[in-house]
């Protein structure tokens, strides 16, 4: 693997895409701006939509003669939405909504396609020849306005741009119908699913290896309590691939990952090089969305149909939504404290090779408020990871990654494992993780992903079920 540090991203757009960087950089300076100057919570979310709805739109403007893929522009329509502060509700896990969007568009289009099973909606009397980017557009505007109807506006936009790059006639018509119906029907299906639930109040334990709210911020309450209870998209049920416990403090499995990340975790430390220190810094974002960036640049890559992209997004996405699901399941059954507790708090594991060091903080600064146990970014990038290679049958693939949250900087690999171990092992980097977290983690993520990719969006003839499994 290749990792390096390169240029700001709007410096390298503007070489490839000049108008695009223009808009894009045009669009985020008014966002800036805008964030310094207003707290109001409901105002910055409609102000934002306008702004990002312009940006989309004139994206789609300077591409229109590229033949832009359909799903890869609507996933990057989600990822604005979720990246605008105060736009995702708080105890809405954003997975669900990438779950939502890229089911509807896989049943919408496979609906015309016929090559695959249906997800959950299958509609009779379909005409082949209706137009499979018109559903994908229909299907994914019905789904983000009822999840988003503060975006309406950009929403809307966006849909009369996709459709007006489509020719007039009964083809269009028929896919806008397709996507909306399917959409509508996705919708109902999920509508109580479990998500809506208020999360379930939280007792810190006080005891040697319990979760407590952590330093320096000490978050009144954890995240996500209630997500287990969610309805899983494809798994029978949120603990059937459940981790079992983490190490007894007192064993030397523990002391050596205590330490580990005791010494390479530290804020400003000096055991760790300057690369891995970024590493940790670089991956400290939602991690969701690095694996749908990285998705859409494969499938650019490969060139890949509208019908291709669907289900692979769908794949992808359901996998990481019931990924989420279970992980949570694991964290509040075994609810264990974050290496900043334990290291704070060492003289009290009964444990003489872990050393306590009162002042310890990690790396990113502050510590994600849920228990440690599994890793979340271990999870996600190997469920990730796993849907990308079976559906590529490939592991090598060049790309790079751009940071949620380092403006300007990438990393580069030469094939999907290395980033997915890369994502994986930062969490140590960054101090907010054993390794054993991420062990756990990283079995998880693969159970979840091989068991979406056994049971949904199968090849409907057998000869192409055998094809797969080559």
């Amino acid at each position: 693997m290749q990792s390096t540090l390169i240029e700001n991203t709007t410096e390298r757009r503007a070489r490839t895409h000049p108008d695009t960087a223009t808009v894009w950089s045009s669009a985020f300076r008014r966002l800036t701006y805008f964030f310094q100057r207003n707290h109001s919570g409901l105002g910055r979310v409609l102000l934002c939509a306008g702004l990002l709805g312009m940006a989309i739109g004139a994206l789609a403007d300077t591409s229109t003669a590229q033949s832009v893929n359909p799903v890869i522009q609507w996933n990057r329509t989600l990822l604005v939405i979720v990246r605008t502060h105060g736009a995702q509700p708080a105890t809405i896990h954003p997975t669900r909504s990438f779950a939502l969007l890229h089911a509807a568009i896989y049943d919408a289009v496979n609906a015309i396609d016929r090559r695959h099973e249906p997800y959950l909606v299958s509609l009779e009397h379909v005409s082949r020849s209706a137009s499979q980017d018109a559903a994908t557009a229909a299907a994914a505007h019905e789904v983000l306005v009822q999840l988003y109807p503060a975006f309406q506006t950009m929403l809307d936009a966006q849909l009369q741009q996709s459709l007006a790059e489509i020719p007039d006639g009964a083809r269009k018509e028929d896919g806008i119908t397709i996507g909306k119906t399917v959409a509508d029907l996705l919708l109902a299906a999920r509508s109580n699913d479990g998500s809506a639930a208020q999360p379930v109040p939280y007792v810190f334990g006080n005891a040697p290896g319990d979760y407590q709210s952590t330093p320096p911020n000490f978050p009144a309450q954890p995240q996500f309590t209630h997500w287990s209870g969610v309805t899983p998209f494809a798994l029978e049920r949120a603990d059937q691939f459940r981790s079992g416990p983490p190490p007894d403090l007192a064993s030397d499995t523990y002391s050596d990952v205590f330490n580990e990340v005791k010494t390479f975790g530290i804020t400003n430390g000096t055991a760790s090089s300057a690369d891995q220190a970024l590493v940790g810094r670089f991956w400290n974002g939602a991690i969701q969305n690095y694996w749908n960036e990285i998705a859409q640049t494969a499938v650019l890559a490969r060139g890949l149909t509208t019908a291709q992209s669907a289900r692979l997004f769908a794949l992808l996405n359901l996998s990481v939504a019931d990924s989420v699901i279970a992980f949570y399941d694991a964290k509040y059954t075994y609810n264990f404290w974050r290496p900043v507790t334990a290291i704070r708090s060492a003289d009290t594991d009964n444990n003489p090779e872990t050393v306590a060091d009162p002042n310890w903080l990690p790396e990113v600064g502050n510590t994600p408020p849920d228990p440690s146990y599994p890793g979340a970014h271990a999870v996600i990038s190997a469920a990730a990871s796993s849907v990308l290679i079976s559906f590529l049958r490939e592991n090598h693939f060049d790309f790079s990654v751009t940071s949620e949250v380092l403006p300007g900087v990438e990393r580069s690999f030469n094939n999907l494992s290395d980033a997915a171990q890369e994502a994986t092992l930062s969490r140590i980097f960054a101090g907010v993780h054993f390794r054993f977290d991420l062990t756990a983690g990283d079995r998880l993520g693969r159970d979840v992903a091989n068991f979406v990719l056994d049971h949904l969006l199968l090849p409907r003839h057998r000869e192409e079920a055998a094809k797969r499994h080559e």
